[in-house]
């Protein structure tokens, strides 16, 4: 299994460009099923998490090639869906398998797909998924570890209120919606970037949808959906993620294809922490303030809150801040794991709940780690890349499902990370 071995102590210098959205990515290319017409995408990431769905999407009726002169583009094509299982070995590495939940059930009226279980960030459930498709008129069985969801009529329009948004089960409903009889409004949907983009791609194949990015979307159901061309959108995580890695380091960096607007929250957090970030005609220039960083307390929320995916990266950053930031996290409930190997690198942490009290140290110091899931890896390597001496990080495989060439990347502005076996 690899390992990572950083150098740390290095200030970053020099451009990044920001991969596309494995989040955007992983809805979009499910939404191929909708359609017997070629879906064409392009800044499409080159991940392992991308990898699994192109494998249950072959496996599920979709043509998926590469044209030879768009290396960061897929033609998705799926003239008939020929499978409508989702298998458990494929949905337990990578929970956004259960996307194509709604998209079969809409055009082929029928779907089996693996419960996707607990993760290391703990339990996700798929209930409003489900609550959702049954108020469209499908029928719901759980057999066996499977969802077995059928509507051999097709779906209806419904209302679906969620009692608190939820990114999969508004991505999984406004696909099955596209295809649904009548029209279908969903309330306390989720607004994310991501949510933006699926619904940009769907509009673009034909469907009819309102209030993308707001708390309610309807959905005019159509009878098909067509060939259409989309371009996702650029990592907001990968860009944050690179801001801090500027700003921990005390370097600077220029940041191709990152949006200040796909930050949310974040954006003025990290303002506030001393990162100083600056709008340019490429992108955005990230780097830390004369006056240094300062701790700052932060709470995840749903976006336009501070992300989930950012919390361990802000708590690495805080680690050598000046001062004491208060990191309360209120969407996973165990997603704090990197915590203690932060602390074996001479950070000061306190856990209660889910709250972590971080107090600010002058320096890291270089000592071997493990990475428990994909966020908290690169938390660690953020770490690293501030600390005296070396770090070894093992179980980086997380790293690869959300992070495209991530050591290259930061080998390229200036950093002593080497990838090894």
């Amino acid at each position: 299994m690899d390992r990572i071995l950083v150098e740390g102590g290095v200030p970053l210098s020099g451009r990044v460009e920001i991969s596309g959205a494995k989040n955007a990515a992983l809805p979009i290319m499910a939404a191929s099923l909708l359609t017997e017409e070629p879906l064409a995408l392009d800044n499409v990431p080159d991940l392992a998490d991308i990898g699994s769905m192109r494998r249950l999407l072959q496996q599920l009726g979709v043509e998926i090639r590469h044209p030879p002169a768009r290396p960061k583009s897929l033609v998705l094509h799926c003239p008939e869906v020929l499978d409508t299982t989702a298998p458990y070995d494929i949905v337990r590495k990578m929970r956004a398998s259960v996307l194509v939940l709604g998209p079969l059930v809409a055009r082929a009226g029928r779907a089996r797909v693996s419960l996707p279980g607990g993760c290391a960030i703990g339990p996700r459930p798929i209930d409003l998924h489900l609550e959702g498709l049954e108020r469209m008129g499908a029928e719901i069985a759980l057999e066996g570890g499977y969802v077995e969801a059928r509507a051999p009529k097709g779906l209806r329009g419904a209302r679906i209120r969620f009692p608190q948004p939820s990114v999969g089960a508004t991505e999984n409903l406004m696909m099955a919606a596209s295809l649904a009889r009548g029209e279908t409004v969903i309330e306390e949907a989720a607004q994310e970037p991501e949510i933006v983009d699926l619904a940009t791609c769907l509009v673009a194949m034909g469907a009819r949808i309102e209030g993308a990015g707001t708390s309610t979307l309807r959905i005019e159901g159509v009878e098909r959906l067509h060939a259409a061309r989309h371009r996702i959108l650029p990592d907001r995580i990968e860009s944050g993620t690179y801001v801090m890695a500027a700003a921990i380091t005390g370097g600077r960096l220029e940041l191709r294809h990152a949006r200040l607007d796909l930050f949310g929250a974040a954006a003025e957090t990290l303002a506030e922490a001393g990162v100083r970030l600056e709008e340019t005609e490429e992108g955005l220039r990230a780097e830390r303030a004369n006056d240094g960083l300062v701790g700052v307390d932060v709470r995840t929320l749903p976006f336009p809150g501070f992300a989930t995916d950012l919390q361990a990266q802000f708590m690495a950053l805080m680690c050598v801040a000046e001062g004491a930031a208060m990191i309360t996290e209120t969407i996973f409930e165990n997603r704090f794991m990197h915590v203690p190997e932060l602390m074996r690198m001479g950070a000061r942490i306190t856990v209660h709940g889910r709250t972590a009290l971080v107090r600010g140290v002058p320096v890291l110091k270089g000592a071997p780690v493990m990475a428990t899931d994909l966020r908290a890896s690169v938390s660690l390597v953020l770490a690293a890349l501030a600390a005296e001496g070396q770090t070894e990080i093992n179980r980086i495989y997380h790293l690869d499902r959300g992070y495209e060439r991530i050591e290259q990347k930061l080998a390229a502005v200036g950093a002593r990370i080497e990838r090894v076996p």
